[in-house]
């Protein structure tokens, strides 16, 4: 257990917080000095959701079993119709019902 929290890891958790906090303040900063945003800024700052996105479906995806890529599969069709709450609903309750039929 000691070695979990020696002082090397405890110094690298602070220099991550600290490079966090520099990255979120100096975004701010940097956005409330612009005048207007640049076309180019503006595109990037609209990827950050599909990206976040991405990184949070992904792993699940190709680790999952494969109720959980029918469920993804299902609501992704099922969320290009209606709204996120029925998509979540749609792929949740193929997931429980495979898992409870199937095993």
């Amino acid at each position: 257990m000691s070695d979990l929290f020696n002082t090397y890891t405890l110094w690298l958790i602070i220099a991550g917080a600290i490079a966090t906090y520099m990255t979120r303040i100096g975004g701010y900063l940097l956005m409330t000095r612009m005048k207007s945003i640049p076309p180019r800024v503006e595109a990037g700052l609209n990827a950050v959701p599909v990206a976040v996105l991405t990184t949070l479906v992904t792993p699940t995806f190709f680790d999952g079993g494969y109720e959980v890529k029918a469920g993804m599969i299902v609501a992704l069709i099922v969320g290009l119709r209606f709204p996120g709450l029925t998509m979540l609903f749609a792929g949740w309750l193929l997931v429980v019902t495979t898992r409870h039929f199937v095993g």
